[in-house]
């Protein structure tokens, strides 16, 4: 459908090397050749990777770069050695022109000081998301990156409840992202169509919590840009509910409020991705699993695994509460129950969240 595509195109940045999956990097690396060789490869953005493993992606990829048509698009976390990390990256596009290119950078940055210094540092070469603290107001921060030409990253979850940002904070950078003109990513917690309570990690009895939908976010987005006031944006962020949303292949709609295909295009150019340990957890949220379009919201259904073995695994019979401190009064009606969920491959250590 249209409408979907235009929202979820190259949506979807394969961080599979991250928790809760942490998988080893030749996993990911045939993970991300098989999406993209896949109907769905339409919603997938980035390979996610940090820059100082760059070397040993060269010999994992080597087999699907040879030959593999369009080039590998990469985004590559930088660490506390920024020169050093830009460095490599210049020196693997250097090396690969042609079957993979960086041209993504992402770091962290916690103050205005550190937001200039590192986009001086970057001087243009690449796009540049910078992850900023929420919790406060990130105005000062985005009007920084806004004048020096950066973007916004923001931490939308993580493996425990207290991760997961509240809506109206998460909401309070919506508008300031949108207020700069500034371009942001999401990254972490958003596997799922809508809004609900889910496992945490892929470990057998895991905690859950309540986790934002990557359509309640982007299409938060979308809403606050063409004028959305704040009372509806939080609920939206909020919504647990298909029988609220209807796709149309002209547009999309929330309740009462409506965004056409054009309009949905023109939000996009600020809403650019989210990052994610699995492409397949979204895409199956939203996608039948031999269809090469989108399943309309109308028959949406949150995917639940049958198999034997997660049957056997402990679930939240009642949902989680919006704090997502516990499992027990969120509305059976309008969310799944927590569920167990495995990532494609198998799981390696657990290396630093992205």
């Amino acid at each position: 459908m249209r409408s979907i595509r235009t929202l979820l195109h190259s949506l979807i940045d394969y961080a599979g090397l991250f928790p809760p999956a942490g998988l080893d990097l030749p996993t990911a690396v045939a993970n991300y050749a098989s999406y993209r060789a896949s109907d769905t490869c339409w919603a997938l953005g980035r390979f996610v990777i940090p820059a100082a493993r760059l070397p040993e992606l060269e010999t994992s990829a080597d087999p699907f770069l040879r030959g593999s048509g369009t080039p590998w698009k990469l985004a590559a976390l930088a660490g506390a050695d920024l020169t050093g990390d830009l460095g490599a990256i210049v020196q693997f596009n250097q090396r690969h022109g042609g079957r993979a290119v960086v041209d993504i950078i992402e770091l962290k940055a916690g103050t205005t000081a550190a937001v200039a210094a590192a986009l001086r540092v970057i001087d243009g070469r690449f796009d540049a998301y910078l992850e900023i603290p929420i919790a406060n107001d990130p105005a000062p921060l985005i009007d920084a990156l806004a004048a020096l030409g950066g973007r916004a990253k923001v931490r939308t979850g993580g493996v425990t409840p207290e991760a997961f940002p509240p809506p109206a904070d998460l909401l309070r950078f919506l508008r300031r992202c949108t207020a700069a003109g500034v371009p942001f990513k999401a990254t972490a917690g958003l596997h799922h169509p809508l809004r609900g309570a889910y496992r945490l990690t892929y470990q057998p009895g895991s905690p859950c919590g309540v986790m934002f939908g990557f359509l309640n976010l982007f299409l938060a987005a979308a809403f606050v840009q063409h004028g959305m006031g704040d009372a509806d944006a939080l609920e939206l962020l909020e919504e647990s509910s298909t029988a609220s949303l209807r796709v149309e292949q002209e547009g999309i709609g929330w309740r009462s409020h409506w965004l056409d295909d054009a309009e949905l295009r023109h939000a996009r150019r600020l809403a650019a991705a989210f990052g994610s340990c699995s492409f397949d957890e979204p895409r199956r949220g939203v996608v039948g699993s031999s269809r090469p379009t989108i399943t309309p919201i109308s028959r949406f259904r949150i995917s639940r695994s049958e198999s034997s073995a997660d049957a056997r695994a402990p679930t939240c019979r009642a949902g989680a509460s919006r704090s997502g401190r516990q499992c027990s009064t969120w509305p059976r009606a309008s969310t799944p129950a927590c569920s167990p969920e495995t990532p494609s491959g198998p799981r390696a250590p657990a290396r630093r969240p992205v």
